[in-house]
């Protein structure tokens, strides 16, 4: 078994909101990670080659990696997709419905604070040139504490909007905040999704769970020492993960009552 490093990457900027700087790239950094997957002789392989070999499918040329983009950035339009365009490299990017938009009008809603989203005419566009679309719900919601309607209307809304939009079935699905449990999972296989991606800082491998697939997040300030450990598949345990451990299960359950009673807990 090797190891398969599936980097999570949000936005791609040098002036994010002040709430997503934690979580974004600069342009600048971005290319030098690139250039260090270029370095390290990696492979980077679309998200489908690897769940297809998970299920026994072809197995995967030496040094695999994959890239996932999460929400919905509008600098995945201008920013990311010329630097990967230029590379020739696939990319998996996941949009949360509700923070698209028509040209030109206003977003249909999402938890997600203020910031510069795709419009559906982008979404399609790089849908079209050869970027795999994948769903992210649609409001970003913690999934794993909603009521059962609710999560049905994110995971099958999310399908919804992104298959009417693009034209052709999607399949590929990322958890907001990467929290899911058994009835999450159990809410997307019903709803037509086959894989989905969670985020615990681990390696995925093709030993994976294909619905709750490892993935590796890029941050403001992951250091270049610790991006080529990740290539060399250093630094990181793994995956599958172990069961739920008691501390994910009270840490839920403090999350669900904050949303069904909101102000209560502080």
């Amino acid at each position: 078994m090797s190891v398969v490093p599936i980097l999570q990457y949000h936005s791609v900027s040098d002036d994010p909101p002040e709430w997503a700087e934690p979580l974004t790239v600069t342009p600048r950094h971005f290319q030098e990670q690139l250039d260090l997957l270029r370095d390290a002789q990696m492979s980077v392989i679309p998200l489908r080659r690897l769940v297809s070999a998970i299920r026994g499918g072809p197995p995967l040329p030496p040094r695999s990696l994959v890239l996932t983009f999460d929400d919905g950035f509008s600098d995945f339009y201008w920013t990311v997709t010329p630097l990967l365009a230029a590379r020739e490299l696939p990319a998996t990017l996941f949009v949360a419905t509700g923070a698209a938009y028509p040209p030109g009008g206003r977003s249909s809603g999402s938890r997600l604070p203020a910031a510069r989203m795709l419009n559906w005419r982008q979404v399609a566009g790089l849908d079209a040139y050869g970027i795999e679309i994948g769903g992210h719900s649609r409001t970003h919601a913690e999934l794993d504490v909603l009521p059962g309607r609710q999560l049905r209307s994110e995971v099958e809304g999310c399908k919804r909007d992104l298959e009417d939009v693009l034209g052709h079935a999607v399949s590929s699905y990322s958890y907001p905040h990467g929290y899911h449990n058994a009835a999450v999972r159990r809410a997307l296989r019903a709803a037509g999704w086959d894989c989905a991606c969670a985020a615990p800082q681990a390696f995925s491998s093709t030993t994976d769970d294909p619905m709750c697939l490892a993935r590796l997040t890029v941050r403001h300030d992951t250091t270049a020492a610790v991006f080529a450990d990740w290539l060399r598949g250093q630094g990181a345990r793994t995956s599958p993960a172990p069961p739920e451990t008691l501390g994910t299960r009270a840490s839920r359950l403090l999350r669900r009552t904050r949303a069904r009673w909101p102000g209560r807990l502080r």
